[in-house]
């Protein structure tokens, strides 16, 4: 039941951005501790297993990443941190595979993350970024902010290119010191656009996480017969048959991905890369780690 529950194609025709969020979130928790019994060296007066309910301000993220287990710390919250979601919301966006787009992963994987950071007591701020504007909620806590921010994000379709780098400057602002950045995005840029982005974001915040998604069809080229192909963001196509060039066009993206993670992770920026069929427990594994390092 839990692994079912962060499957996106089980929420998909789900439409309460909250709803999902926080069964991704209780599903990922209980699944992690299912698990779980008493053994040397864990402080059991302090620490106890998270249960379904729990109040996730009360979830010790430290002690996560020492046990790689979540623990209910019957003790006060540790100040908050700043988490900030920047969202890529260019027309590639649009690429499905079977019945989801990149989108709609987006949103479920950012609404599930955002839901576990206010849980813990953090503010959450939102940035959809398309060619032509810029959303923008700044972060903080409390129940009004989250509904425009689950309002913004159910929304959002995408369109137009993805944005040049010097017409983002509140992306860049920072406004806290202790802050966690989360871009997610396809990396389909018509120069080095994004590029860019995520290297400004790097060099202002030690602490970024960079989500890559790709749809599984694009991963393995599994199209077949003469097709034409077109650009989400441009509108060009090319007509070519798949079979021919399956191999060359795998040979090329295996190139270009190593060189993206290669470069990514030389900026000190946590990556991962998600098909659109993948469970979220990688994302909010990977969240939930540095989160424990602030």
């Amino acid at each position: 039941m839990p692994h079912r529950l962060l499957n996106p194609q089980t929420f998909a025709a789900i439409k309460d951005l909250r709803l999902v969020a926080k069964a991704v979130v209780d599903g990922f928790l209980l699944g992690q501790n299912q698990s779980i019994r008493r053994g040397a060296g864990i402080e059991f007066a302090q620490y106890r297993s998270y249960q379904p309910g729990d109040d996730l301000r009360q979830l010790d993220w430290k002690m996560f990443a020492r046990s790689d287990r979540y623990y209910i710390r019957e003790s006060e919250v540790d100040s908050s941190v700043a988490v900030r979601f920047v969202v890529d919301a260019s027309g590639s966006m649009a690429h499905q595979d079977g019945d989801l787009s990149k989108l709609d992963y987006a949103r479920f994987l950012v609404a599930a993350l955002a839901y576990l950071a206010t849980q813990q007591g953090d503010a959450v701020g939102l940035f959809i970024l398309q060619e032509n504007q810029l959303v923008q909620l700044a972060p903080q806590q409390g129940s009004q902010h989250m509904q425009r921010f689950f309002h913004q994000l159910s929304h959002v379709k995408p369109n137009g290119q993805f944005p040049a780098a010097d017409r983002l400057a509140p992306v860049f602002a920072r406004k806290r010191q202790r802050e966690i950045t989360v871009l997610v995005t396809d990396m389909y840029e018509q120069t080095t656009e994004i590029s860019d982005t995520l290297r400004k974001i790097g060099a202002r915040e030690k602490d970024t996480l960079l989500f890559h998604l790709m749809g599984r069809n694009e991963l393995e080229f599994n199209y077949q017969g003469q097709l034409q192909f077109q650009d989400l963001e441009t509108g060009q196509t090319l007509q070519l048959n798949p079979d021919t060039q399956r191999e060359a066009y795998l040979q090329h993206l295996q190139t270009w991905l190593q060189a993206l993670e290669t470069e990514t992770r030389k900026k000190q920026i946590h990556y991962e890369r998600f098909h659109l069929h993948e469970p979220l427990d990688k994302a909010l594994r990977a969240f939930l780690l540095s989160r424990a390092r602030q």
